[in-house]
């Protein structure tokens, strides 16, 4: 199997991880790429979509909502779960 180093190479950034994944998902559908090929793109894709789920995870970690208490603006963790 001979990979690309291009597309071994983990995203830099969460767009870029995006923008990879429209990439193969394209060539995917084009049809025109032998099984080894398809599979090779498809393993990196459900890598790079696991980069870009832990992404989301850390990003959602690091959000804080601002409310105010006694006249101050205070960080207040994200609860996704209130209502």
């Amino acid at each position: 199997m001979s990979e690309n180093p291009e597309e071994a190479k983990p995203a830099a950034s969460f767009e870029g991880g995006l923008e990879q994944l429209e990439s193969i998902v394209k060539q995917l559908e084009s049809g025109d790429l032998s099984l080894e090929k398809a599979l090779e793109l498809f393993e990196h894709g459900m890598t790079l979509s696991e980069q870009c789920r832990k992404q989301l995870e850390e990003a959602e970690t690091r959000i804080e909502t601002l409310i105010k208490k006694s006249g101050k603006v205070e960080p207040e963790p994200f609860d996704n779960n209130k209502s």
